[in-house]
């Protein structure tokens, strides 16, 4: 397993082996917001956690997997209306994961917390066609 670091910026232009290590990193604003996500294995599955706050995952949150490729879509929508004025806020967020060989289409699970998209994959042989996830509410506990 990984740690992630983080980097200090270094200024407007990026060195030349930032270049080298990731060449459109740069232009990551023009392209359009992806969505930030951890992924590590544990206990024979293949876990993905993607960071998603204020999304409604019955209404605005996709999950499709075909051919090996997990595709995340969600949108955004906020309105705050006053006596003068109206505000809205939205966006859209896509991202596209290839799953490591010997992932289980049939084996995915996916459950939304607290702005925390959390997705399960079991690592097996089998392959599969294309399945769509659903997505479960956490389990509450009194």
């Amino acid at each position: 397993m990984t740690t992630i670091t983080r980097r200090q910026p270094r200024g407007f232009f990026p060195e030349i082996f930032d270049w080298l290590e990731a060449p459109l990193a740069g232009f990551r604003p023009a392209i359009g917001p992806a969505i930030r996500f951890e992924d590590f294995v544990k206990d024979g599955r293949y876990v993905l956690v993607a960071e998603l706050p204020g999304v409604d995952p019955d209404k605005d949150l996709e999950i499709t997997l075909t051919d090996g490729v997990l595709a995340i879509h969600a949108e955004r929508h906020h309105e705050d209306s006053g006596a003068h004025h109206t505000e809205f806020r939205y966006g859209a967020l896509t991202r596209s994961v290839v799953l490591p060989p010997g992932a289980d289409p049939k084996d995915v699970k996916a459950v939304y917390d607290k702005g925390l998209l959390e997705i399960s994959v079991k690592l097996d042989d089998a392959k599969g066609a294309g399945v769509r996830i659903p997505i479960s509410k956490p389990r509450t506990t009194k």
